[in-house]
């Protein structure tokens, strides 16, 4: 007698997942935020749209899912390196930062996700909650290593430090004020590590 297996609901569920937000990313990059939809979403991923409302309130909360979903599988490393130079870890990690604002499969995507933040208070909450907060305390904590070191004074403020060194770089990209290259990463790290006043 054949034995018949029931359907893994759970698989089939995160299989669906998985559709909507890399249909989310693409759409968002292709045809831009504006005339991203629900409707578009469900259609790309093959799902109805219930299923995505069922899950996310917005189109803004599918894209900020998928953003998350995208920097959470990226390498599997948490953390900032700590080679023990803490000047050539941060250039590392803005270049790193650079690459991914210049990727044309980022850029408009996290443009769309910036501007739906700034309007959403609800996004923005999450945002700060489960994607901004945790990054910043990654950022702190590679700083505070380097001053347990005795690499930084003991009584910097860590949250002023990660806004000296990774606000101009956002500035830049969100305004186009200039180019984004990994030469400006690397003064924007000497800058803020060596100071403004002659040494």
């Amino acid at each position: 007698m054949q034995r018949r297996t029931t359907p893994d609901a759970g698989r089939r569920s995160e299989a669906s997942r998985r559709a909507i937000l890399t249909a989310a990313f693409e759409l968002a990059g292709e045809v831009g935020y504006a005339k991203l939809s629900v409707e578009g979403i469900a259609a790309r991923a093959g799902v109805g749209k219930q299923t995505i409302y069922r899950w996310w309130p917005s189109k803004g909360a599918v894209l900020f899912d998928a953003f998350l979903s995208l920097s959470q599988g990226q390498d599997g490393q948490e953390g900032l390196p700590d080679t023990g130079d803490l000047e050539a870890d941060l250039k590392v990690v803005l270049r790193a930062t650079v690459d991914e604002f210049a990727d044309p499969r980022y850029d408009r995507p996290l443009r769309a996700l910036t501007i739906e933040i700034m309007n959403d208070p609800e996004l923005a909450a999450l945002y700060a909650e489960r994607l901004d907060g945790p990054m910043k305390e990654l950022k702190k904590a590679r700083l505070r290593a380097a001053q347990q070191a005795g690499h930084l004074p003991e009584d910097l403020d860590l949250d002023v430090a990660v806004d000296l060194i990774w606000g101009p770089l956002l500035s830049r990209w969100l305004h186009r004020s200039g180019p984004l290259t990994h030469a400006y990463a690397d003064t924007l790290v000497e800058t803020a590590l060596h100071g403004l006043l002659p040494r």
